[in-house]
């Protein structure tokens, strides 16, 4: 005795699929847009980081505790000739609290700015630490 192997049929127009070429095309459409909001999204990082890093950018490459009330730091900052602005460093203590803050200006001649500046402080600190810097408006 041979059994039929039949696969069991849906019955037609109750589970409501569609045409192939209709799935296709919407999966091509959502794709699509997906695809521009990506990179509409990469466009708009990579514009907003070469405008922020050609505008100015700085850093501490080494700094000293002269005493407990001040920090002696080197503060190098690469900018757009004609900038001017201001960073800001901060110093903490061997307990991680904050012992001093301070703004310091960048002149705009040049394109950049190489110094050893001062930082006061409440007490002995013990990192140095580059915040940011802002251009002048």
């Amino acid at each position: 005795m041979t059994a039929g192997t039949t696969t069991p049929q849906l019955p037609e127009g109750r589970y409501g699929r569609r045409d192939d070429r209709e799935t296709d095309r919407r999966l091509k459409a959502v794709g699509a847009v997906c695809a521009v909001v990506a990179l509409g999204l990469l466009a708009w990082l990579g514009g907003s980081y070469l405008i922020r890093e050609t505008t100015m950018n700085g850093l501490v490459p080494t700094f000293e505790a002269v005493s407990d009330g001040e920090m002696k730091l080197h503060l190098a900052v690469r900018k757009s000739d004609g900038t001017s602005g201001s960073c800001t460093v901060r110093s903490q203590g061997a307990d991680g609290a904050v012992v001093g803050v301070a703004d310091f200006p960048v002149p705009a001649g040049g394109s950049s700015y190489d110094a050893w500046v001062s930082l006061r402080t409440t007490s002995r600190g013990t990192t140095a630490e580059l915040l940011g810097c802002t251009p002048a408006k």
